[in-house]
């Protein structure tokens, strides 16, 4: 590292945890869902119907769902401290994949139940079916209502979102089914639908879960270009060059950036300013930390090593750099 000019600049903005402005509408979504969790599981146990039943296998993802999200809220509130440096933000999105994983885990055991009940057909009693499907599809339809907001700003509240869409769609198809089977009496269609909503969930949920496991693995957030921004600061005023750039989400809406900028000649508190101005403004990037240096560093030499000499081994090359 040259040591001839030498700058730090590091700025720290503060956000609302994304999550948080959102609680108060989870715990009504919470009472909602948790009270008409129980209606529909005596409801489907008496009726005998899966599409019923499963519908109540999503209600109860759902209140875990909402359970989940305000218990990571909270936990995120929590300050940081000597051992969590970044706090405690990364809670919100650990929900948003658990949320995810079990949402998997009930489409499969639906299709799977479905398949068992094509062999072997109940008696269903349709109109009872019918009734317990419409009061579940308002239940649901207010639960998104009041989660709908939020499920744009926070990975967190949109896991528990999709959970209570895919329940209202859920409620549709049994509404459906159950119209089906009081005209026809095909008692199969009760177990199609129930497929079909587990199979429309699928889908949904490995992009919940994509995006969860791309904050864990500290990926660049999708709407973040690295050619962008460092095209960016290379137009500056004094900035020769920028290596070592890196872009990470702590949680939904909270990005950070690190950066080294080789700037030669000119004033670089100037630079730092003007990079920091541009960050905020342009790609909406608060949380900075950037590095000005007279002369190209080891690690921009090292970077260069990583990405043309990747079959090459650290002992031909002679040099590297680990992060």
């Amino acid at each position: 590292m040259n040591d001839s000019n030498k700058s730090h600049h590091n700025h720290n903005h503060s956000h609302a945890i994304s999550g948080q402005s959102h609680s108060k509408r989870l715990w009504w979504a919470l009472g909602l869902t948790s009270s008409f969790l129980l209606i529909e599981i005596i409801g489907g146990l008496l009726t005998q119907s899966l599409a019923l039943l499963s519908d109540a296998a999503h209600m109860f993802t759902d209140t875990a769902a909402l359970a989940i999200a305000l218990a990571a809220i909270q936990i995120a509130k929590r300050p940081a401290d000597q051992k969590r440096t970044f706090g405690y933000h990364r809670f919100e999105i650990l929900a948003a994949a658990f949320n995810a994983i079990l949402l998997f885990i009930v489409a499969f055991y639906i299709v799977y139940e479905a398949w068992l009940r094509i062999q072997q057909p109940a008696q269903i009693q349709s109109m009872g079916m019918l009734g317990i499907a419409v009061i579940g599809l308002l239940v649901n339809l207010l639960a998104m209502y009041l989660l709908v907001g939020g499920q744009k700003d926070s990975l967190n509240v949109k896991g528990a979102y999709l959970e209570v869409l895919s329940d209202a769609l859920g409620s549709l198809g049994v509404i459906v089914g159950a119209l089906i089977i009081m005209v026809t009496g095909w008692l199969w269609v009760d177990s199609m639908i129930a497929v079909a909503i587990g199979f429309w969930v699928l889908p949904r949920t490995w992009v919940l879960l994509r995006d969860s496991l791309n904050i864990l693995l500290e990926g660049v957030p999708a709407n973040v270009s690295l050619d962008k921004i460092s095209a960016d600061l290379q137009q500056l005023d004094g900035v020769a060059e920028v290596h070592d750039l890196h872009v990470w989400a702590l949680t939904s809406g909270k990005s950070s950036l690190t950066a080294h900028l080789v700037v030669p000649s000119v004033d670089t508190q100037h630079v730092l300013e003007s990079a920091r101005t541009l960050l905020a403004q342009r790609h909406q990037l608060h949380h900075i930390t950037l590095q000005c240096e007279r002369y190209r560093c080891a690690m921009a030499d090292a970077n260069t090593h990583q990405f043309l000499q990747t079959n090459q081994s650290a002992s031909q090359a002679g040099h590297g750099h680990s992060h």
